[in-house]
């Protein structure tokens, strides 16, 4: 078998294990074996890639391939140990900045190779250049795209940037302006190539990222998030195109198509468009004021939860980022396993949109070794609050807020929420009574069946616990 033959073979192989390892993903009880197909796939594309790449490499090229492989893999193995489960969404979005980093210098290195030697003979002439130039123009614009708002909604994520969203005269007017350049750039630099067009739209789509991710509030970052790893997948596929390699272009499609319907489907959770997201404007603090006099709250201590949660015979967990923060997931696991010890049901309720990333909660839980059976989505469970005794909302806010369906000036208005004030008793985990992460106060938190348990709530369901 030729060597081209074995690539082909070991790529289809790779994009096999790649549509196993999507598949895997999609349900908790095969997440892990999906993880094994993504690291196996890889794993046969780069040797696979080495091995044709050696052929036409010195042993100079092939040694500086290896070190570039084992400072990756060395930095990659350093962060995965050390990042927490509440660091992973910045985590995330940094790892995308590095796609998209990718992207712009395998565009420019494209330019670089053949439309800045076009004087010379090269392997791309005639008709195949303005393929060339097109493919070269669009990877970089996807990649910087990708560049920049990853770096903002890491920036978001971690708080190093306000959440709120940046609310430019004429946002939409930028962007729509954005991409009629980037159009009008293209068929230039497909007529006539030249640097300062390239320089041109790396500087418009570094741009357009930034304010793209910047003009959208923090509610809507999980949506962000998965956006922005259909466009790493875009971008990945476009440089596929210029290197010429198959693999590369369907594992960008996987990656861009998966990342796309996901975004889908979190906009569809909170009954919001796509393009309304793109728009931003979510979480700004205009709507409902975090000043606004709602009564006065009701406090609760551990051991009146407790008399609370041993009289029940139904109670509904719901999660939030900030049982992340706490870590609270193994005591939340352990205050499970003992309630339903003694015949109490008790099952999660999660909203689609919890946490800061897709799926938060679910890792969380399942790390914690909580059933899976008892952990249901936001629709299979918001039917049952009416006859659930307790409700304990642990470290969410938004997603439980009320206002999205009382309150038509919110800026939260008409996103699906978690109906836990249905419930006979809801007891709030809450450091302060600070709003969420959307800038929105939260009128459950005064309502006359809830109760606010302030502190740190790994050390309140600890608390808890020993009152048990």
């Amino acid at each position: 078998m030729s060597a081209e033959s074995a690539v082909r073979a070991a790529s289809i192989v790779a994009a096999l294990l790649f549509i196993l390892s999507l598949a895997g993903l999609s349900r908790h009880e095969t997440a892990k074996a999906g993880n094994v197909f993504g690291m196996a796939g890889m794993a046969i594309a780069l040797a696979a890639i080495i091995g044709l790449a050696s052929r036409s490499i010195d042993g100079t090229g092939l040694a500086l391939i290896a070190l570039a492989m084992v400072v990756g893999a060395a930095i990659g193995i350093w962060r995965a140990r050390r990042v927490e489960m509440t660091g992973m969404p910045e985590l995330i979005a940094v790892l995308h900045s590095f796609v998209g980093l990718a992207a712009v210098l395998v565009g420019w290195n494209g330019y670089l190779s053949v439309e800045a030697r076009a004087g010379e003979q090269t392997e791309v002439a005639g008709s195949l250049l303005g393929i060339h130039s097109a493919e070269v123009f669009i990877g970089v614009f996807i990649g910087a795209v990708t560049l920049t708002g990853s770096v903002v909604a890491f920036g978001k994520l971690s708080g190093r940037i306000r959440s709120n969203p940046l609310m430019l005269p004429g946002r939409t007017l930028l962007n729509i302006g954005a991409l009629v350049a980037f159009v009008v750039l293209t068929v230039l630099f497909v007529v006539g190539p030249n640097l300062g067009l390239l320089i041109a739209v790396t500087v418009l789509a570094l741009a357009l990222g930034w304010h793209l991710v910047a003009s959208i509030g923090g509610g809507d970052m999980p949506v962000v998030v998965s956006m922005l790893n259909s466009y790493s997948g875009w971008a990945a596929a476009a440089s596929g195109f210029l290197l010429d390699s198959d693999l590369l272009i369907v594992t960008g499609a996987l990656v861009g198509s998966s990342g796309a319907y996901l975004s889908y489907i979190m906009c569809r959770a909170m009954n919001r468009s796509f393009l309304s997201v793109i728009a931003g404007g979510f979480g700004n603090e205009g709507g409902t004021a975090p000043d606004r006099d709602y009564g006065d709250h009701r406090e609760i201590s551990p051991e009146d939860a407790a008399a609370l949660l041993l009289d029940a015979t139904s109670v509904v967990i719901t999660p939030g980022y900030g049982m992340a923060v706490a870590q609270a997931q193994y005591p939340v696991a352990e205050l499970t396993r003992k309630l339903r010890e003694r015949g109490v049901t008790v099952r999660f309720g999660i909203h689609p949109v919890a946490g800061r990333l897709p799926g938060h909660m679910n890792v969380l839980l399942a790390e914690a070794k909580v059933p899976y059976d008892v952990v249901l989505e936001m629709d299979e469970i918001n039917d049952d609050f009416p006859d659930t005794s307790v409700v304990l909302v642990i470290g969410a806010n938004d997603t439980v807020n009320p206002a999205a369906i009382d309150d038509s000036g919110s800026p939260i208005a008409g996103m699906p929420v978690l109906h836990v004030w249905e419930a006979e008793h809801v007891i709030v985990f809450k450091r302060s009574m600070s709003t969420g992460y959307a800038g929105v106060q939260n009128p459950l938190f005064f309502r006359d069946n809830s109760s606010m348990l302030f502190g740190d709530a790994k050390e309140r369901v600890e608390d808890i616990l020993r009152a048990l």
